[in-house]
């Protein structure tokens, strides 16, 4: 099978995981490397060539995939660039910060033809996979309720990056989105949308202006429900995810690293990670920290840890799959195309609506406005004025 050659757009923290991870893997190749800050030294070790443009980098021919790795509020422009030059796509999460970026994003790798995955990694865990398998299989019933907390506590830092100022980032909701998109690939897209919250700890000039205290409601109809807490202003760090069942439940632990099964009389727990030696370094980690492990943020100059290596290596395994012809499968096919992502972004924008408007939104707002901006920007009525 001939040699697929990779683009990577974005070279930080992440940008370099990925293409460390990609690089490694039987025919594939980083070729091209865009990033005006960090693609020297990401160019350095993988050897491929640094680029000084995405244009160019989406045009050329020695690219057949384009990984998109820039930060947050910078994916739009490199995923539909690579779509019109007939590239691949993987981009990571947030994949927009709207749900109408996300939307132009999936119609042009649909119109194109190509491939257009998110980079939701929570999905690659081996435990997460096997908790959603039991949940398949009926071990716990029909879920009813999930919860799913991710906060800490944040001290000051040297410098206020992007990642801590809400229009560049998305503040918490959108960065780690992780948790929300987990919990609607157990229960399926919400349908109406509550978030309260503020800055209620970190105002002051050595802070972005993102909230640092969330707290959603999620009704997903047919009584079932959940709740997620996200934010830097908790001194009582908690990282996990419950899903109650009507048979029973399971919590995934992030923070004291595995998963735990009850369904009747019966008790089972298994790793979160592929090893022992992966969930005990994720443990150490978040327990030894002086910023909880559930909020951090990494560096370029960082490596990831093994555990995080661990499961970006699964998941561009996956993505590198799909380059040579594999068909997605049932269990990553949303994640393959675009679309849960997609309905995440559409919940996270219904609940900043919340916020910013006080009230419960229908998560249907935000796709039937998109979808009337769409019809009334069409090649038919602009033709027709």
């Amino acid at each position: 099978m001939s040699e697929i050659r990779y683009g990577i757009v974005g070279a930080g923290y992440f940008g370099r995981a990925l293409g460390t991870a990609v690089n490694s893997l039987p025919g594939a190749r980083v070729t091209s490397v865009f990033d005006p800050e960090n693609g020297a030294r990401l160019a350095e070790d993988l050897a491929p060539t640094n680029v000084e443009s995405v244009e160019k980098l989406c045009a050329a021919d020695d690219v057949d995939a384009v990984i998109v790795a820039s930060p947050n509020w910078t994916h739009i422009d490199p995923v539909l660039l690579a779509a019109e030059n007939g590239k691949d796509v993987f981009c990571e999460k947030p994949i927009a910060l709207s749900y109408s970026d996300c939307a132009r994003m999936v119609d042009s790798a649909r119109e194109a033809g190509v491939h257009f995955m998110a980079g939701h990694v929570m999905n690659f865990m081996s435990g997460v996979r096997r908790s959603k398998k039991l949940i398949a299989d009926g071990i716990i019933g029909d879920v009813i309720f999930c919860r799913a907390i991710r906060n800490g506590w944040e001290e000051p830092q040297k410098e206020v990056t992007w990642k801590k100022r809400r229009s560049l980032s998305g503040g918490h909701l959108y960065h780690h989105i992780h948790e929300l998109d987990f919990v609607q690939s157990i229960m399926g897209p919400a349908t109406r949308a509550t978030m309260v919250g503020g800055n209620v700890a970190h105002s002051g000039p050595e802070f972005g202006d993102e909230d640092d205290m969330l707290v959603i409601s999620l009704e997903f109809g047919n009584n079932t429900y959940a709740a997620i807490e996200y934010g830097s202003a908790f001194r009582w760090p908690e990282h996990y995810v419950l899903i109650q069942g009507t048979q029973g439940a399971i919590r995934i632990d992030l923070q004291q690293t595995g998963v735990t099964v009850r369904a009747g009389e019966n008790s089972e727990s298994f790793l979160l990670h592929r090893n022992q030696e992966e969930d005990d370094q994720r443990t150490e980690i978040y327990n030894s920290t002086s910023m909880d492990g559930a909020i951090m943020y990494g560096k370029p100059s960082l490596t990831p840890p093994l555990w995080l290596r661990g499961i970006v290596e699964e998941e561009m395994a996956y993505f590198h799959g799909l380059m040579q012809g594999n068909s997605p499968t049932e269990e990553f096919a949303a994640l393959s195309d675009g679309s849960a992502a997609t309905a995440t972004i559409a919940t996270a924008d219904a609940l900043s609506r919340s916020l910013t408007e006080d009230r419960k939104v229908d998560v249907r707002e935000i796709v039937s406005e998109q979808e009337v901006a769409v019809r009334s920007f069409s090649p038919t009525s602009a033709a027709k004025h």
